[in-house]
C-alpha cells in the first residue's frame, strides 16, 4: 500500500534501532546498545533510476530473481532509497516465474491481497537507509534464485525533476541459526472520511477473525501509517473493553518518517485483539477520504511476528456490519482490493 515504512527491526535482544546509529531506544537515562552489523552472503536488487517531473506520481514494479543458487535464509536486508521515492515494497513472489525487468505500472500492495498467498511481503520501506535486523533464530527462507517483486510508489512534490531509485540488499545467514520464519501483519481500517479543515480521530479495535489465528505468534516490532494529514497513531493489545496494553504511540509522530517501535516481544490474547487509532487535521479545503494517492489518507499499522502463518492484510470496518477481515482467505478481500 502507499505510503508504507519498513520498520528497522532489531533482534529481540536489543533495543536500539539500526536507523538512528545505535540509538532510538527511549530517555536519555537508558543505555544505548549499538546496533547489530549487516553480514552474511549478500545479494542485490535495484528498482530504477526513472526521472520524475514535478508533479508525477506513479506505483510501478518490476520482478527479478536472485542470483542465489541454493537455498538461503534471509536474516537481514539493507533498503535505501532516493528522494522522492514515497515506498518500497519488496516481495517474495513464488507465483510468477519470468522475469520483468522493465518497470511496468501496477495496482498497490495487490500481492499480499493475492488469493493464492504466493506473494508475499517482506519488507517495507519508507527510508532513506533502512537496516532490517530480524530477531535471532528468525528468517526468510529463499528458494534458489528466488523471484522478487519490487513495487516502488513515487511522487515528486518538488518544481524541478527528480532521478528516483531504491536498492534492496539481502545478507543470508547459516541456516544452522534459524528456527522461525517471519511474516507481516498489516491491518488497519478503510473507515476514513475527513470533513475540510477538521482535526478528527478513527478509533476502532481489530478481532483476528476465524480464519486467521495469531494465537502462537510473538510479535517484535510495529510501525504506524497514515498519509500526511495523519497527526497521531497509537495502538494498544489486550481484549476489547478490558485491560489493554500500549505498545505504539509516538510523539511526535511523523507521518512520512514513522517510528518503529520494539517493546519486548508480545502476543494478541485469545480472543483478543489490537485497539487502533489515527488523528488527523484536514488542512485542506476538501472531504478526504480512504484511498492509495498522497492526497488520500490511511489509518494502518503493520507488527513483525515468528513462527509465520503467512503475510497477512487485515481490516477492521464498520461498512459490513464490525467485520473484521484478513487477506487472502476472506470474501471482502475483492472489495478490498477495488479501494486500493
Amino acid at each position: 500500500m502507499r505510503h508504507l515504512v519498513i520498520l528497522a527491526l532489531v533482534s529481540s535482544s536489543l533495543l536500539a534501532c539500526g536507523n538512528n546509529n545505535g540509538g532510538g531506544g527511549g530517555g536519555d537515562d537508558q543505555q544505548m546498545i549499538d546496533a547489530p552489523t549487516l553480514t552474511g552472503d549478500k545479494y542485490s536488487l535495484s528498482w530504477g533510476p526513472v526521472t520524475v517531473p514535478p508533479g508525477g506520481e506513479n506505483t510501478q514494479c518490476i520482478w527479478m530473481r536472485l542470483s542465489n543458487t541454493s537455498e538461503i535464509k534471509v536474516h537481514s536486508l539493507h533498503n535505501t532509497l532516493t528522494d522522492g521515492s514515497h515506498h518500497l515494497i519488496v516481495y517474495k513472489d513464488d507465483q510468477h516465474t519470468t522475469e520483468q525487468p522493465t518497470r511496468m505500472d501496477c495496482q498497490p500492495f495487490t500481492g499480499a491481497l493475492n488469493s493464492t498467498g504466493m506473494i508475499a511481503p517482506i519488507a517495507i520501506t519508507q527510508r532513506k537507509d533502512d537496516p532490517i535486523f530480524l530477531p535471532n533464530g528468525v528468517a526468510y527462507t529463499f528458494g534458489a534464485g528466488q523471484m522478487i517483486k519490487l513495487e516502488m510508489h513515487y511522487k515528486n512534490s518538488g518544481d524541478t525533476d527528480l532521478t528516483v531509485m531504491g536498492t534492496v540488499d539481502f545478507y543470508a545467514a547459516d541456516p544452522a541459526t534459524i528456527q522461525h520464519e517471519a511474516a507481516i501483519l498489516f491491518a488497519g481500517s478503510p473507515d476514513i472520511d475527513l470533513m475540510a479543515g477538521e482535526t478528527e480521530t478513527l478509533h476502532q479495535f481489530f478481532t483476528p477473525p476465524a480464519n486467521t489465528s495469531f494465537a502462537n505468534a510473538n510479535f517484535f516490532a510495529i510501525t504506524g501509517h497514515t498519509h500526511s494529514l495523519g497527526t497521531s497513531v497509537k495502538v494498544r493489545v489486550g481484549m476489547q473493553g478490558g485491560t489493554l496494553n500500549e505498545i505504539y504511540a509516538p510523539n511526535p509522530f511523523k507521518w512520512d518518517e514513522p517510528e518503529t517501535a520494539t517493546p519486548a516481544e508480545f502476543k494478541s490474547p485469545a480472543g483478543g485483539g489490537f485497539d487502533f487509532e489515527c488523528s488527523y487535521t484536514n488542512t485542506t479545503a476538501g472531504r478526504v477520504r480512504f484511498g492509495e494517492s498522497a492526497d488520500e489518507e490511511m489509518c494502518f499499522f503493520w507488527a513483525y511476528y515468528y513462527p509465520s502463518i503467512g503475510s497477512k492484510v487485515c481490516f477492521h470496518t464498520e461498512s459490513f456490519g464490525s467485520a473484521n477481515v484478513c487477506c487472502p482467505g476472506d470474501s471482502l478481500c475483492s472489495y478490498i482490493e477495488q479501494m486500493l
